[in-house]
């Protein structure tokens, strides 16, 4: 099946842990976005490893959600000119 034909919940449901995902998801103030690798996904809910923790997040309130690649090299710092 065409991942791209999937909801946003069955797209979660199906994809391998370790997948590398952005997660739109409903908050009380409107919308956020979760980036990361999906850890588990179950009938309610998934946790996404951002870089600063896990994010456990209600399927019920994801509103988008797709694999996205790896992230860029992260470049050496500048050193500043005297």
């Amino acid at each position: 099946m065409n991942p791209e034909a999937l909801s946003p919940r069955e797209f979660l449901k199906s994809a391998a842990e370790g997948t590398r995902v952005v997660v739109r998801y409903r908050i009380p103030d409107g919308l956020t976005d979760a980036l990361g690798f999906l850890r588990t996904c179950d009938g309610t809910s998934c946790t996404v490893q951002t870089r600063k923790a896990d994010v456990v997040i209600a399927l019920s309130d994801v509103v988008a959600a797709k694999a996205v690649p790896p992230a860029p090299e992260r470049r050496a710092a500048r050193v500043p000119h005297p």
